[in-house]
């Protein structure tokens, strides 16, 4: 009872923080990469539609029939058009692993003062959080979809479930590794994976909103900020507040 009680408490003061303009900066910063780099596919989607396709077919009974390559073209915007509202989500979690840090940052400055600054993450090791993260997130929503599919109904708990493992794992490995060792940090969420996993499903659960759930990786970071010092305690943060 009372895990859920310090959770309910991390979650408020997170969603309390959404006034910082650290945390508006990654926001705004994830998504411009992402509508980049959706604009850049369509981009070349369609550019490369235009050379393979031809201007013309000759169909039996019909003759010459044009605009083959412009009618692609709208079917296939279309179809990437819809396919974004699916990848939005995992794509705004990867691009937003290179400013995560920047969260944390955030949450300790103002709720842990005092303390040394955490260990720079570096590019090499953000590129391939994001890189693994959005793997994790494509790779279990996908075989997800077999449930979904199979049973219908169960599809929001499986959803919640998967999710909430993925996101509790990914965020408290996140977070923790900015100050612990890895044995110290492998340690911890062996310790913890109830209470990680409770944490993960919390943030699975506003996925399942359009538009909130883009705001999931800022508040996840947040909310296990907070939960990776109570977890690791006074031996690891001297400086922080239980």
């Amino acid at each position: 009872m009372a895990r859920r009680v310090t959770l309910i408490q991390d979650f408020g003061r997170a969603l309390a923080q959404f006034d910082d303009p650290r945390f508006r900066r990654v926001l705004w910063r994830a998504l411009a990469v992402v509508i980049a780099a959706l604009a850049a596919v369509f981009a070349a989607t369609i550019w490369g539609l235009g050379l393979i396709l031809p201007d013309s077919v000759s169909l039996p009974w019909i003759g010459p029939v044009g605009f083959v390559d412009n009618l692609a073209s709208v079917a296939a915007v279309g179809a990437m058009i819809a396919a974004s509202v699916v990848l939005m989500v995992p794509a705004t979690a990867a691009a937003a692993g290179f400013f995560l840090d920047d969260v944390a940052d955030a949450v300790e400055a103002r709720h842990y003062p005092g303390l040394p600054p955490a260990a720079a993450p570096g590019f090499a090791r953000q590129a391939w959080d994001s890189a693994r993260f959005l793997g994790l997130v494509l790779a279990v929503n996908l075989a997800a979809l077999v449930v979904y599919v199979a049973a219908a109904p169960l599809a929001p708990l499986v959803f919640w479930i998967a999710n909430g493992f993925l996101l509790g794992r990914e965020y408290f490995q996140l977070v923790a590794q900015r100050r612990l060792p890895p044995e110290a940090v492998l340690r911890l969420r062996r310790a913890n994976a109830g209470r990680i996993w409770l944490a993960g499903v919390a943030m699975a659960l506003p996925m399942s909103l359009p538009l909130v759930n883009l705001l999931v990786p800022i508040l996840g970071v947040a909310v296990f900020t907070h939960q990776v010092h109570r977890m690791a305690g006074d031996a690891a943060f001297a400086a922080a507040p239980r």
